[in-house]
């Protein structure tokens, strides 16, 4: 489960991007109902059966693969290869950094499952 490995990400009618020698963080939590009931003990915590998924993506693009996420950030809801599980998932991408002088970026895509 170590080392770089390759990014795929699309906009929903477009062609598959990859990008190389990505560096990937994944951060997974439960959807949790909690109720504090003041004067009875102890609170109730539900597990709604829910999760959802954040998976941080890091790694360096060149201007033309720059341009290329930007249109698919642009695009409205892509769609992205579970680097672990290798299947096609439906993401929001909720933030997109670049630093303009070394290429490096970070993309934080994120996925509701049910």
């Amino acid at each position: 489960m170590s080392g770089k490995r390759a990014c795929f990400i699309r906009s929903i009618d477009g062609d598959w991007l990859q990008i190389p020698d990505c560096s990937i963080d994944i951060e997974i939590r439960r959807r949790l109902t909690r109720e504090v009931v003041r004067g009875h003990e102890g609170d109730d915590i539900v597990d709604e059966g829910a999760e959802s998924a954040e998976y941080t993506v890091k790694g360096v693009l060149d201007d033309p693969t720059y341009l290329r996420v930007m249109s698919i950030f642009r695009s409205g809801q892509p769609y992205f290869i579970e680097p672990f599980d290798e299947k096609e998932i439906k993401v929001a991408i909720s933030h997109f950094k670049l630093n303009g002088d070394t290429g490096d970026f970070e993309l934080t895509l994120i996925e509701d499952r049910v």
